[in-house]
């Protein structure tokens, strides 16, 4: 019989990824509502002792395959380890990030176990009746949502976008560590890796700021983003934007808010010229202080804002990094 709730927990350079840590804090929600447990599933090389960051965030196991054709992931290798695990321990729920990595692995495993697979989940709940999986995720191009299904076959699978769950952390927590081997052949050898490129990117990732400074249709034109971009620097934040003007080509994609976009839960987030439509709202309306600057007075970004002030952002926020320059030197004359 299918049970506990198994996390793919993806690992770079022996370091486990942000996203890996929040699919367990959703992990352990589903399992307490189905009174089961939550299984982690570390696959590298020497990543053995990582496995603890993982019962801090909410596993009871963690399986771990060690392997140097498993330090950097490749297709086949990655995709026979998982299958070797669901197929011997036979879970209810896998989790996978939708990542490039989750993305290449999970539909393969979909196809190869025979069961379905939802993608880019941004909400995962258990039916109290059924106590089906409830998947839901974008459809139409953010339209509306669609809630799925997969009554019929296990486990039950599905990708999750960084920087939709909430991690959770316990306290003095451990687990058990469970040790597998997988014998690799020469098939499965099919991808050789030459060399790593690895492209510094100065920017941060917009899922991981303290502090987003978000541009709109309102902002009028790319050059106008440079006004955002001065006062992020005074904030320290990073400069983001809704999909409007990502589709005009003012932002990359990378920066985009959003239910197409990422979501993101920073600590403050201004919203400069934005309407708030509602796939807009659903990518930062967990931010603790929202802060919506838009000319239009019934703007639905109102509707989730902490602080709104109607006006045009081209009178406002040079106002704003003036003083915010000026607080900041006060500070440092008394320091």
């Amino acid at each position: 019989m299918s049970k506990d709730v198994y996390v793919f927990v993806e690992q770079r350079d022996n370091k486990i990824q942000k996203v890996g840590i929040e699919l367990l804090g959703i992990a352990r929600k589903l399992a307490d509502s189905l009174g089961q447990e939550v299984v982690g599933m570390l696959i590298g090389e020497s990543v053995r002792s990582e496995a603890e960051i993982l019962f801090r965030h909410g596993a009871d196991k963690v399986i771990v395959v060690e392997d140097p054709l498993l330090k950097e992931y490749t297709t086949e290798p990655y995709t026979k380890t998982i299958d070797y695990i669901i197929k011997k321990y036979d879970p209810e729920i896998v989790l996978y990030g939708a990542t490039s990595i989750g993305r290449d692995l999970a539909p393969r495993l979909a196809a190869r176990i025979h069961t379905g697979l939802t993608a880019d989940c941004t909400k995962l709940e258990i039916d109290e009746e059924s106590k089906n999986l409830l998947m839901t995720r974008p459809a139409f191009g953010g339209n509306l949502m669609a809630t799925i299904l997969c009554e019929d076959f296990r486990p039950q699978m599905a990708t999750v976008r960084p920087g939709v769950m909430q991690s959770v952390t316990i306290e003095k927590k451990d687990g058990e560590i469970i040790d597998e081997k997988i014998e690799f052949t020469d098939a499965d050898k099919t991808v050789k890796i030459i060399d790593i490129l690895k492209h510094e990117n100065k920017k941060k990732d917009i899922t991981e700021a303290d502090i987003l400074v978000s541009g709109g249709r309102g902002v009028g034109a790319p050059e106008n983003f440079k006004e955002l971009e001065e006062l992020a620097a005074e904030l320290e934040a990073e400069v983001s934007a809704s999909r409007a003007a990502v589709d005009a080509g003012w932002m990359p994609k990378d920066r985009q808010v959003g239910q197409t976009g990422k979501t993101v839960r920073p600590e403050v987030y201004f919203a400069m010229g934005i309407s708030g439509a509602i796939q807009h709202l659903a990518g930062m309306e967990e931010s603790d202080l929202i802060i919506a600057v838009n000319k239009a007075e019934d703007a639905p970004i109102y509707g989730v804002a902490d602080l709104g002030v109607v006006g045009n952002i081209h009178a406002i926020i040079p106002k704003l990094t003036e003083l915010i320059k000026q607080e900041k030197a006060i500070k440092a004359e008394i320091n």
